[in-house]
C-alpha cells in the first residue's frame, strides 16, 4: 500500500483554508465548506491509498474546488484565497488525471 501523500496533502492544505478563514474573517460558510471538502479529501486520498483505481471521489473533490474557486477568483481577483485553491486545486486534478492515463489498462 502506497499513502496518497499529495492528496492527503491537498486535504489538510483544504481544511486549513477553512479554519484560517474562520479565524480572520469569522466565516462559518468557510470553516464547514473547508472541513468537509479537506473530509472529502482526506477520504479520497485514503481510498486511492487503498485502491490506485479508485481515484473518484479525489477527483470530485479536487474538480469541483477548481470550479468554484475558480469562478470566485474571476469574480474577485483576490489571489488570496481563491487564486491559490484553484491552483492547488488544478494542480491535484492534473496529477490525478496524469495518474489515470499512464495507468496500464486492464482487459
Amino acid at each position: 500500500m502506497v499513502l496518497d501523500l499529495f492528496g492527503f496533502s491537498y486535504s489538510a492544505l483544504v481544511s486549513a483554508g477553512g479554519i484560517i478563514g474562520y479565524v480572520k474573517a469569522g466565516s462559518v460558510i468557510s470553516l464547514v465548506a473547508g472541513l468537509v471538502f479537506g473530509l472529502l479529501a482526506a477520504v479520497g486520498a485514503y481510498l486511492t491509498s487503498q485502491n490506485p483505481r479508485n481515484v473518484w471521489l479525489s477527483l470530485g473533490t479536487s474538480g469541483t474546488l477548481a470550479v468554484v474557486m475558480g469562478l470566485r477568483f474571476l469574480n474577485s481577483w483576490k489571489f488570496m484565497p481563491a487564486g491559490l485553491m484553484t491552483v492547488v486545486s488544478g494542480l491535484m486534478l492534473a496529477k490525478i488525471i496524469t495518474g489515470m492515463i499512464k495507468r496500464p489498462h486492464r482487459s
